[in-house]
C-alpha cells in the first residue's frame, strides 16, 4: 500500500523532543538523526515541564516549530497503585503546560503521546480509537489514564478553538533500549528481563510473576514507535488520535517463556495469583495507521534480544546483579 503524501515536511524544522532522556525520547532522537532538522531538548533543571512559568519561559526563548510530547511520569501496576497523586498531577501539568506554551509560542505542529491504558477495561478487542470514554477504566492505571485522556482532549479542544495542528498517538505497550528496570516501577517486559536475568545469575529455580499469566498484551519496540511518530507528523492532521501497535498479542505466560529463551534461563515461573492482572486483554486496532501506509518492522523475539543486549551492557547502572 502506498504511503499517504507528506503534508508536513520536517526538514529544516526546530523539533523539541520532551522527555528526551527517556526510552521514547531517546528513540525519537535516534530516528530524527536521519532527518535534516534541529533537535531541541531541555533537562528538568532547564525547564520543569510541571511548572507553568518555567515551561512558558523556555518556549518563549526557544520557539520550536514542532513539539513531540513524550515527557511523562510512568510506571507499572505497582507504581500506579502506590503513587496515584503523582501520576495524575505530574502528567496533567506536563500536558497542560506544554500544549498551552506550544500554542502561545506559535508551534506549527504538536504530537501528543498517550497510552493504550486510556481505553475502557473491557473494551471490545481489538480496540478501535472510537472506544475512548465508552466504559470504566482499568483501576490499576486509571490515574495515569485520566491524565493522558485530559491531555489528548485538551489538544483536540485547542485544534477546534484555535486551529492548532495538534495530533495525538496512542501506542501499545512499549519496550526496548533505555527502558526502566527498577522493579518498583518498571513495566512487564523490563521487569521480566531483569528478574529472569538475576535468577539465572544467582542460580534460582523460579521467577515470580504478578497475576495469573493469562492476560494478553501487545508489544511494540520503541524504535518502531519512533518511526511511526515521525510518519504521523509528516502524513497526518486530524482531531482523532491514532492507535500505534504491532497488531498481535501474546499472553503474559507466553511472554515469560520467550524472555526465558532470550535470557537463557532454564528454571520455571511462579504466578502470584493474589496480585492484580490488570486489563484482561489489550490489543489495538491499528487499521487507520496501516491504511496510511506505515508498518512496524521489529518482531517480538528480535526486539527482546535487542532489549536484553542493551540491559546487559547497562545492568551495573540499572540494578544490582
Amino acid at each position: 500500500m502506498a504511503e499517504a503524501p507528506v503534508t508536513f515536511p520536517l526538514a529544516g524544522r526546530r523539533i523539541f523532543v520532551t522527555g528526551h532522556g527517556g526510552m521514547v525520547g531517546s528513540a525519537l532522537r535516534r530516528r530524527l538523526a536521519r532527518v535534516d532538522c534541529e533537535i531541541l531538548t531541555a533537562t528538568r533543571s532547564e525547564a520543569d515541564l510541571r511548572r507553568q512559568a518555567e515551561t512558558e519561559a523556555w518556549f518563549e526563548a526557544n520557539r520550536p516549530d514542532v513539539v513531540i510530547l513524550a515527557a511523562a511520569t510512568v510506571g507499572g501496576i505497582l507504581a500506579n497503585s502506590t503513587r496515584p497523586a503523582e501520576f495524575l498531577y505530574d502528567n496533567m501539568m506536563i500536558a497542560g503546560n506544554v500544549l498551552e506554551a506550544s500554542r502561545r509560542s506559535g508551534a506549527k505542529k504538536v504530537l501528543f503521546l498517550g497510552s493504550s491504558c486510556i481505553y475502557p477495561r473491557l473494551s471490545p478487542q481489538p480496540i478501535t480509537e472510537e472506544a475512548l470514554l465508552t466504559g470504566p477504566l482499568e483501576p490499576t492505571n486509571e490515574w495515569y489514564a485520566l491524565a493522558k485522556i485530559a491531555g489528548m482532549k485538551l489538544g483536540a479542544a485547542m485544534r477546534r478553538q484555535y486551529g492548532c495542528d495538534f495530533v495525538a498517538a496512542q501506542p501499545t505497550n512499549l519496550y526496548g533500549p533505555g527502558d526502566t528496570y527498577d522493579l518498583e516501577s518498571s513495566h512487564v517486559i523490563p521487569a521480566l528481563l531483569a528478574k529472569t536475568h538475576l535468577a539465572k545469575v544467582h542460580g534460582d529455580k523460579e521467577v515470580e510473576i504478578w497475576g495469573t499469566g493469562k492476560p494478553r498484551r501487545e508489544f511494540l519496540h520503541v524504535d518502531d514507535l519512533a518511526d511511526a511518530l515521525i510518519f504521523i507528523l509528516e502524513h497526518y492532521s486530524a482531531e482523532l488520535h491514532l492507535n500505534v501497535g504491532w497488531g498481535e498479542d501474546v499472553s503474559i505466560a507466553e511472554l515469560a517463556g520467550m524472555v526465558a529463551e532470550t535470557v537463557g534461563f532454564k528454571g520455571g515461573f511462579r504466578y502470584a495469583t493474589d496480585k492484580p492482572d490488570g486489563m484482561p486483554r489489550k490489543l489495538l486496532d491499528t487499521t487507520r495507521l496501516l491504511n496510511l501506509g506505515w508498518r512496524p518492522k521489529i518482531g517480538l523475539r528480535e526486539g527482546l534480544a535487542d532489549a536484553y543486549q542493551w540491559f546487559r551492557k547497562n545492568s551495573d547502572q540499572l540494578i544490582a546483579s
